[in-house]
């Protein structure tokens, strides 16, 4: 179970170029971010609307070596699966609300040859991962609702990330919602080995330090707790 600082990369594209991503994420991974969690909106399954398989790809033209996580919070899921893989997407996390067949949809990711991420929003119960579980790499436990940025982190999801770590103590599990410096300390407790952090981040004027912070707080308490 590793310790990973997620650089998040999301509605901001709608305001930027390709160069300016591409400069924004390099500066997040030179400042000590762990890999790049890339926010895919449809503005079906949430309103917004963000960036497709085609500017991934091109961002992968320019990062060769990093993890990419899409978080696809789309309707159809399924849709984007072969075009995700060839643009170069490591890790490939999708909402398990609109998919009636969460576990096809685990199946036809690994066959892509990526890892599989299960995302929950806010209102989810959190038992529902047990049907599937196996077939996860990862748990995403949403502390906002999906779709916008810059949120009040919701404390009670905590519980869930509680659960996760009881009874699946190697899984990773990744947070991402208001996560920053006052509210680390509750993520790294309940057990989230995996944090994504946006505002905190590219608001801060020391990025490398808030990150380094954040990162040293989960560590402590996997060695402590897990």
């Amino acid at each position: 179970m590793a310790n990973k600082l997620v650089a998040k990369i999301g509605p901001s594209i709608l305001n930027s170029d390709l160069s300016q991503l591409y400069e924004e994420s390099q500066n997040l991974l030179d400042n000590g971010a762990d890999y790049l969690h890339l926010d895919v909106m449809d503005g079906h399954f949430v309103p917004n609307l963000t960036f497709g398989h085609p500017i991934v790809k091109c961002l992968r033209r320019k990062i060769k070596d990093a993890f990419f996580e899409t978080h696809m919070m789309v309707s159809k899921p399924e849709q984007w699966i072969e075009n995700m893989a060839d643009a170069g997407v490591n890790q490939y996390t999708f909402h398990v609300e609109p998919v009636e067949d969460v576990p096809l949809v685990c199946r036809k990711v690994q066959e892509a040859g990526m890892k599989v991420g299960v995302a929950l929003k806010p209102g989810t119960p959190v038992e529902v991962v047990v049907d599937y579980i196996n077939m996860a790499d990862m748990v995403l436990v949403m502390t906002v609702e999906p779709g916008f940025g810059g949120q009040k982190f919701i404390e009670p999801m905590m519980k869930k990330v509680a659960w996760l770590r009881t009874n699946y103590p190697s899984l990773d599990i990744e947070v991402d919602g208001g996560v920053g410096p006052s509210t680390i300390h509750a993520c790294a407790q309940a057990g989230a080995n995996m944090i994504v952090s946006g505002t905190a981040v590219t608001g801060s004027d020391n990025p490398g330090k808030v990150i380094s912070s954040m990162k040293d707080i989960v560590n402590s308490e996997i060695i402590k707790n897990f």
